[in-house]
């Protein structure tokens, strides 16, 4: 954008259509329409993470590096040796994540011919267990998104996901005797609660004091953790050695749909629902089109009489509402019990899944969803193949990083970017 200056009034340029400049140095690449590349920037930047990662597969394997050594001599060696590696390691992946197809038709077919579902259940496991990692994932990932619609960089989602755990524990142990129509979506109620709490301290000093959520939701966090040890230690302690929470009742615990040791359970469909909730609400709805508002343009939002510390403090109440059910889901559906260190990283992978998702609640589905695979893949990855289980946050960090700077990706892949023709207009007086 230029301005340049005549007299008294100032002129700026926009851009609008495709007007090369003349004599310009013709680009070279693909021109691709900015809405494909929407779709089509995280799909290499997850694609690019991958070959990465098989580079570095490859290169801490002493076998494989041994091979090269003769590399002029045997290249074929080499070359197999890398193959059969890269190939292990992401079958293993592949395997230890989704399943076979082919056991479970078979599983199927047992099950409706002789009534037995053993090699059934063995079957649909490792895919259970995908999408059992990918449920907090969505809530969270969810969480992050909505706070980035607002222009709010949300990073307490680690500290809100785990008070919205503890508070889903006490209701889901403390009181009894409740039918579980009742008892369980109390417990919910508790933990969209109790993290929308924890969120809403940050989101009031932004709204009122300025105050950056940032460094604010980073000291939240850790207020959070030493508050859960000191919890786990103390009030909440079950009886024993171990710092956990009692089990919670059996009314409260979300249903699962197949017996153990599949653990999948009905959290999934709720955070599909949930997000189809989100997307109605920051699309369809005035509230969330005023939280998208102040999020892309305050200064505008405000002269068209929007109230920015009510979008704020909405935005990260709710935020931290979503962040509480991550927890609350891994704690009805999954451990019935909340321990030391309980979050697991959730709440910062939450942090890539919107970006991955382009902060869109039906990207941050899919980025769920994969990022659950290879959390689940990634120990079978380890078992069967040996390859160590950091290499999937290995590859998480660069899809990250290629996400976060896609002209990495439009360079390696020679996407050009479209031009357009420049436009002057007048912005004002004396400016």
């Amino acid at each position: 954008m230029g301005e340049e200056r005549k007299g008294t009034a100032s002129t700026q340029t926009v851009t609008r259509g495709k007007q090369p400049a003349t004599g310009a140095k013709k680009e070279r690449g693909i021109l691709i329409p900015p809405a494909w590349q929407t779709l089509l920037l995280p799909v290499l930047a997850v694609f690019t993470g991958l070959v990465i990662g098989a580079i570095v597969i490859v290169i801490t394997d002493a076998a494989v590096v041994a091979t090269y050594r003769n590399f002029f001599r045997a290249p074929g060696t080499a070359l197999a040796a890398t193959w059969h590696t890269i190939a292990t390691a992401y079958g293993a992946l592949l395997y230890g994540s989704l399943g076979n197809p082919r056991e479970v038709y078979e599983g199927m077919r047992l099950y409706l011919s002789t009534g037995d579902n053993t090699l059934f259940l063995r079957a649909i496991w490792p895919i259970t267990e995908s999408l059992v990692a990918a449920t907090p994932y969505i809530f969270g990932g969810l969480a992050v998104a909505l706070g980035f619609r607002c222009g709010l960089f949300n990073i307490g989602a680690e500290g809100q996901l785990g008070i919205g755990a503890l508070a889903a524990a006490w209701v889901g142990y403390s009181i009894t005797n409740l039918p579980a129509l009742i008892h369980l979506p109390l417990a919910l109620l508790a933990g969209a609660l109790g993290g929308a709490i924890w969120a809403a301290i940050p989101g009031y000093l932004k709204a009122k004091t300025g105050a950056h959520e940032v460094v604010n939701t980073i000291m939240m966090n850790w207020i959070s953790f030493r508050l859960s040890d000191w919890l786990l230690n103390g009030p909440m302690k079950a009886p024993g050695y171990r710092p956990i929470t009692p089990n919670i009742e059996p009314t409260a615990a979300l249903p699962r749909f197949f017996p153990p040791p599949i653990r999948f359970h009905a959290g999934f469909f709720l955070a599909l629902i949930v997000a189809g909730i989100v997307y109605w609400f920051l699309f369809k709805t005035t509230l969330g089109f005023e939280i998208r508002t102040v999020g892309a343009n305050p200064d505008a939002a405000r002269y068209a009489g929007m109230s920015i510390t009510r979008s704020i403090m909405l935005a990260m109440v709710l935020s931290g509402a979503l962040a509480g059910l991550a927890g609350t889901s891994q704690v009805l559906g999954v451990d019935h019990w909340v321990g030391q260190g309980f979050t697991a990283g959730y709440g910062f992978d939450s942090i890539a899944l919107a970006l991955l998702g382009k902060s869109h609640p039906f990207g941050v589905v899919l980025a769920s969803l994969l990022f659950g695979t290879l959390r689940s893949g990634a120990t079978r990855m380890q078992s069967l193949a040996g390859i160590p289980i950091d290499i999937i946050s290995i590859i998480q960090g660069l899809v990250i990083v290629f996400i976060a700077a896609p002209a990495i990706i439009r360079w390696l892949y020679r996407i050009r970017v479209e031009r357009a023709e420049e436009v002057v207009l007048t912005r004002g007086w004396g400016k």
